[in-house]
């Protein structure tokens, strides 16, 4: 079993922390609050996300009817990871984990359960091994049926929004007509203090995290039809609240492919 480093603090842990959950550590703890001191709203921000892509696996299920998931970038498990949604709704949903980062992969194995008349796998690649992913999310789902490809808060780790946009083209090729993309990342032209924070961040040399304008997540639904509202701020995508909330660096959005 691969050694995990409790002496420095790990992203996936500082993000877990963030959400609320328990898996993580004071280094952990202390390099969030670190941050958070510079810039408070990035819990406003982790939060936003993990609620963004609840509605979009609601809406997904109950709406677009789809069964099948492949999340790629799966983080830590906290509270309403994909197939707890999912399954909650319609419990024969099938879901493919794809992480390769040992810290998550430990935990996976041991937290992401399933119901009985559904599956949840965990595969141990990486994002940059689209024709691997999909080879391996075959053993579980069919991909000649409809699956909802999900990217939750993964492209940023990309370095250059052109290799990001092919990595998502990759994927989606080896999905049929009538899957979705959910996508939702960092992004640029809202909130210039995260902009400010996230760039300081990037330079401690810790594992970098590119925040890219509107224009470029937008780029990632190229050929898909979107759900409206489109590509937005994430707490104005199908919001539970009325009135919705305000604007935040964190966009996202739904396609469907043709």
């Amino acid at each position: 079993m691969t050694e995990i480093d409790t002496s420095v603090p790990h992203s996936a842990r500082i993000w877990n922390y963030w959400l609320g959950g328990k898996d993580n550590y004071l280094v952990d703890q202390e390099a969030g609050d670190a941050y958070t001191a510079v810039f408070p709203g990035i819990v406003t921000i982790a939060r936003s996300s993990r609620a963004f892509l609840g509605r979009s696996i609601r809406y997904l299920v109950a709406e677009a009817g789809i069964r099948q998931f492949l999340d790629v970038g799966t983080g830590l498990p906290t509270v309403d990871n994909t197939h707890e949604v999912a399954q909650r709704l319609a419990p024969e949903s099938r879901i493919v984990y794809v992480d390769n980062d040992p810290l998550v992969l430990a935990h996976a194995r041991a937290l992401l359960t399933s119901t009985e008349e559904g599956v949840t796998a965990y595969e141990d690649l990486s994002l940059h091994e689209p024709e691997r992913i999909l080879a391996a999310a075959a053993r579980t789902l069919d991909l000649t049926r409809p699956t909802a490809l999900i990217l939750s808060g993964i492209l940023g780790h990309v370095d250059g929004h052109d290799r990001a946009r092919d990595l998502v083209r990759a994927l989606l090729s080896g999905l049929p007509a009538g899957s979705h993309l959910s996508v939702n990342d960092g992004s640029r032209g809202t909130d210039p203090a995260y902009e400010q924070a996230q760039d300081a961040y990037n330079e401690t040399g810790a594992v970098p995290y590119y925040l890219r304008p509107v224009d470029q997540i937008e780029g990632y639904f190229e050929g898909l039809d979107l759900v409206g509202p489109g590509v937005v701020s994430v707490p104005l995508w199908r919001p539970d609240t009325d009135p919705a909330p305000r604007p935040i660096g964190q966009h996202g959005g739904l396609g469907r492919k043709p």
